[in-house]
């Protein structure tokens, strides 16, 4: 017997499966078997392409959603301003029913009898259904008097020299003014009071005694 093989074990099952787990153990992670580096690049695609679909898709849904804003939106402004001509036409009516109404002197229109007094209370019954049938459309009438002058809604004709109010309130009205929905129709052609007291102060000089800056003594 040779004295290598005097100490050398026997061979069998269990030395063999050691000795495949002690080779794979000084194998190199980097060296692994081709087939599973394939498997991992084909689920880093798979990941990949899956975050890129998701975010297509979030893309899409937020397009849809402003879309089906836009639309609504499109839709409610097309019910609600669609008759925008049509109203702008009707108020020329609006306003000869009211001149006809102002077209009567105030001293003949409270002792009015008889068939004037019946026709000047059918004439007024006719503009307050028309403004009814106007509002229930969406054209609403301002009325600015007193109210302070806003650009947006009323267009200053002149200016009236009145210190008792606040400069800039509405003192007169020429022509009503009417919105529709949140638009103007048509601007209020107004006389604007000057010579009073800035807004901003009115109502501080208006919590005073006597609407001065010094009370007035007992």
């Amino acid at each position: 017997m040779k004295p290598d093989q005097k100490n050398a074990e026997p061979f069998n099952g269990e030395n063999a499966d050691a000795a495949q787990e002690a080779q794979a153990a000084e194998t190199p992670a980097s060296e692994a078997a081709p087939g599973e580096r394939d498997i991992h690049s084909v689920i880093e695609a798979l990941n990949a392409e899956n975050a890129q679909l998701k975010d297509k898709v979030l893309r899409t849904l937020a397009e849809m959603e402003n879309l089906r804003r836009r639309t609504e939106k499109e839709i409610s402004d097309a019910r609600v301003y669609a008759t925008t001509n049509f109203a702008r036409d009707i108020l020329n009516v609006a306003d000869n029913v009211r001149r006809a109404l102002e077209s009567v002197p105030a001293e003949a229109a409270a002792s009015a009898e008889g068939a004037l007094k019946a026709l000047m209370e059918g004439i007024d019954l006719t503009e307050r259904d028309l403004l009814k049938t106007l509002e229930r459309h969406g054209v609403r009438k301002l009325e600015p008097k007193g109210e302070k002058f806003d650009p947006n809604l009323h267009q200053a004709m002149f200016e009236i020299p009145d210190p008792s109010v606040p400069n800039g309130t509405v003192r007169e009205v020429v022509q009503a003014g009417f919105t529709i929905g949140d638009r103007v129709l048509r601007p209020a052609l107004v006389g604007v009071a000057k010579g009073g007291a800035k807004q901003g102060a009115a109502g501080e000089a208006a919590s005073r005694p006597n609407g001065s800056g010094v009370e007035k003594e007992a």
